[in-house]
């Protein structure tokens, strides 16, 4: 089965959002086996709908459209889908007392347009909005499918998730079932990983193979295809096996889970807690840890130190390593990831110096870093990155290293 993602809403196109509803759906979409070749995006406006729908119908077998189905004069992808068609819509009283309950309990004035967002293609099945007004749709005609997803992404994500999906597989009627797992590498670059398996992806047929890359990250999509799930689930430990011989070094985790969840779990799981001195980083490495619930129980404390006198006078890193070495310098990291540890009484302290640019430092070229890493009772260690980004670029990268760094050590 071939798709195709029809996008509307005016706002699209003039960038004041971005399409992430296409992304969330074509990722789901590949996990049923279906093609997506196309995404398309439409503003509101009738014609230029019709002449979207028409061209999908002659590439795509199944069409999805998202946005479009709320209250206001400017939302018409249902009345004009129907028009295409050539059928009408027809009031789904299970959404419309749905809404009006919406309203009952927010003591909110319900006014007449609201009514439309409860209409329905006749002859569809509506899909249940739990998280929000309009419901989706799901319709087959001749050998064409059409499915309605509202716009919002807190509406549309668990809509196609518990409901979509369920829809699609019906009409796909196929004997074997689709397992994918995602692999997540980190240190690695995207071409440097695809070389390094290139024999494996060579002769790839049952499980696939899918590499993505995405700030400063990549991802591979296993995918097996089989009437067991047992079976599918001994083909992708195979390949992963194989994968993890040659780049196991690089891999920290499975499916969504991102650095900074991977290294809190074992932080948590180990019972350790953690202090952070940060110069070019400037508390960013402390924000993202704290962004997660329970950070409490693993951040100690920490130091933005920007300024060579803060290192001196707060952290007790020796003058005459600032002057001698300078603060871009491994010294000065290892002095940073004890004295911090040391400070806030923590069990592992991880420092970042460097030179974040654009210009250069002492000498130092910009994306010139050094990492501390000290744990409790073992030697300190250091790492030198040479990143060559822009400055918030350099920074990232630093605070995704310093995870990078932290998970391998813990899991030695």
């Amino acid at each position: 089965m071939n798709a195709e993602i029809i996008a509307v809403g005016s706002e699209l196109l003039l960038g004041q959002i971005a399409n992430t509803n296409a992304q969330f759906i074509s990722e789901q979409l590949a996990e049923l086996g279906v093609n997506v070749y196309y995404h398309t995006t439409v503003g509101d406006n009738t014609e230029r709908l019709e002449q979207a729908i028409a061209t999908a119908e002659g590439r795509a077998d199944l069409l999805i459209f998202t946005g479009g189905l709320g209250p206001t004069k400017d939302d018409l992808t249902k009345e004009t889908i129907a028009r295409t068609l050539g059928t009408h819509l027809t009031m789904d009283k299970a959404a419309l007392e749905s809404i009006k309950k919406y309203f009952e309990v927010t003591n909110l004035s319900m006014t007449p347009n609201n009514e439309k967002q409860a209409l329905i293609l006749d002859g569809s099945s509506p899909l249940k909005n739990e998280h929000g007004m309009a419901p989706g749709m799901f319709m087959k005609k001749d050998t064409k499918a059409y499915m309605l997803l509202p716009g919002p992404p807190s509406e549309m994500k668990p809509m196609f998730s518990k409901y979509g999906k369920k829809a699609i597989l019906a009409i796909l009627n196929r004997k074997e079932t689709i397992h994918s797992r995602v692999l997540r590498f980190f240190g690695i670059g995207e071409a440097q990983l695809e070389t390094e398996l290139e024999a494996i992806i060579d002769k790839q047929t049952n499980p696939t193979i899918a590499p993505l890359a995405s700030e400063g990250e990549v991802t591979l999509r296993l995918t097996a295809k089989h009437e067991s799930k047992e079976v599918a689930e001994a083909l992708l430990d195979k390949l992963e096996a194989e994968i993890m011989n040659i780049v196991g070094d690089y891999f920290y985790g499975y499916s969504q889970a991102s650095l900074i969840e991977v290294g809190f779990k074992l932080l948590k799981e180990k019972g350790l807690t953690l202090s952070c001195a940060e110069s070019l980083t400037g508390g960013l490495f402390q924000g993202q840890l704290t962004s997660l619930s329970g950070a409490s129980d693993i951040l100690n404390g920490g130091v933005v130190c920007y300024q060579d006198d803060i290192k001196e006078k707060v952290l007790q890193v020796k003058k005459s390593t600032l002057k001698n070495y300078s603060a871009v310098s491994e010294q000065c990291a290892v002095e940073l990831a004890e004295n911090v540890r040391d400070l806030f009484h923590s069990d592992v302290g991880i420092s970042f110096t460097g030179v974040a640019g654009p210009g250069d430092h002492n000498g130092k070229p910009a994306g010139t870093v050094w990492i501390g890493l000290s744990v409790k009772q073992q030697p300190t260690k250091t790492f030198l990155l040479n990143l060559g980004g822009g400055r918030n670029d350099n920074r990232m990268r630093t605070a995704k290293y310093g995870w990078h760094y932290l998970i391998k050590e813990l899991k030695d």
